[in-house]
């Protein structure tokens, strides 16, 4: 295995993960991209020579298989803190020791068995057993109500489409975003409207929180080893909000994506954090169109130059405004599409050849003075009302090499 130093405690963790500890991992300083080519070349003859002598030696390629284990931890809760922290099981905030009491009661809020799998997490590839997620609930703070929205969360990661490895593993600042829809959002009293995003409802932190550490601690997400985040986000934390279903105009995102209205589910969303689109002046639909086209028609999204689903969270006056204008959802969409458009000009000459070879079906052939849309259809754009009142809206960026995943949680 061949890559950048910066990543080779990534390497590590995915050669042990599938029982190669012997695998040989060659690593050049780092970056190897957006760097003159005469220094890529230097890099690169440095690490053909390792390579040359790392294959000369060979390996005996032995596996290690992993196992779970039980520990004993400190009865004081403030040594408690700092020992799963020192562990590298915590995320900073302050964690509940996860008992065998408080874990089974967790399991009470499931008809699954423990043993049941919900989903193979990478990069770890860590087996989340309907225990393994309940133990993450249990440091999390979450109620046995919580556990069908957090099954069903994990479950929807771990779904190709998801693409969580790269999603775990990127120097991108994106996190799962949960968006649940359905009866259960109220019966949990998960946020909708107001700080929906913010904080104040325990229902939104725990579920989201439970997801993180499970991605953590049986995916292998640990910051700064395998999850290799730039900057990263708060929503690393937690990052879970209900659609304000009652506010909106329109179908819900569970309804537009195939579901029954009276089912409840989650959606998954690779997620940067949110941005803020802020409109008190307009009056019509186009011009809450104009404020956040303008807004989302950015060159630095992953959106424009690898396509994905970007996300916009109207505000329920905004969305309000929109729909008397008679517009439908798909509507908003379809000319937001249109609407939301950078001239290739802005974008640096350094990052022409890259654009072009990731997405040539959108680069192919564009001019300084082409409209480039900032994402692949208007299909892919998402729509959902959610908070409080005020006019403001909310656009998400997404990692863009991934696929929101909705999946129904099981009563």
């Amino acid at each position: 295995m061949v890559g950048t130093r910066e990543f080779r405690p990534l390497a590590l963790a995915e050669a042990r993960a599938r029982g190669l500890v012997d695998l040989p991992i060659v690593s050049v300083p780092h970056p190897i991209g957006g760097i003159p080519e005469a220094i890529v070349r230097g890099k690169a003859d440095e690490g053909a020579a390792t390579v040359l002598e790392t294959y000369r030696r060979g390996t005996d390629g032995r596996a290690v298989a992993l196992a779970p284990a039980v520990h004993e931890a400190p009865d004081d809760l403030l040594a408690y803190q700092e020992w799963i922290l020192e562990q590298g099981w915590g995320d900073g905030l302050p964690t509940l020791p996860a008992t065998p009491e408080r874990v089974a009661q967790l399991l009470r809020g499931t008809r699954r068995a423990p043993v049941d799998e919900v989903g193979m997490l990478p990069p770890r590839l860590g087996r989340a057993t309907v225990e393994v997620v309940a133990v993450n609930a249990a440091l999390a703070g979450a109620l046995p109500e919580h556990m069908p929205v957090i099954l069903a969360a994990v479950a929807a990661v771990a779904d190709p489409v998801f693409n969580l490895r790269a999603v775990q593993s990127t120097t991108h600042p994106c996190s799962p975003l949960i968006v649940v829809n359905g009866p259960i959002a109220s019966r949990l009293r998960i946020n909708a409207a107001g700080n929906a995003l913010g904080q104040g409802h325990r229902a939104n932190a725990v579920i989201g929180r439970a997801v993180r550490l499970t991605l953590q601690n049986a995916g292998g997400a640990r910051p700064g080893v395998e999850d290799r985040a730039t900057q990263g986000h708060p929503g690393k934390y937690s990052y879970c909000v209900a659609e304000n279903e009652g506010a909106s105009p329109w179908e819900p995102l569970h309804v537009e994506r195939g579901f029954g209205r009276d089912e409840s589910t989650v959606t998954v969303i690779g997620a940067e954090g949110p941005h803020n689109i802020n409109d008190h002046g307009s009056t019509t639909a186009e011009g809450i169109l104009a404020t956040v086209a303008g807004t989302m028609a950015q060159i630095g999204s992953n959106n424009f130059h690898a396509g994905g689903e970007p996300l916009v969270m109207l505000g329920p006056e905004h969305a309000a405004t929109v729909a008397a204008g008679g517009w439908s959802k798909a509507e908003f969409k379809r000319r937001l599409y249109d609407a939301a458009r950078v001239p290739f000009g802005r974008v640096s000459p350094g990052n022409h050849e890259s654009y072009f070879r990731r997405n040539p079906e959108t680069f192919t052939g564009v001019t300084a003075e082409s409209m480039v849309p900032i994402t692949h259809r208007w299909e892919d754009l998402m729509v959902i009302v959610a908070g409080g009142a005020g006019k403001h809206s909310v656009a998400v960026f997404t990692f863009g090499n991934t696929r929101a995943v909705t999946r129904r949680i099981e009563p």
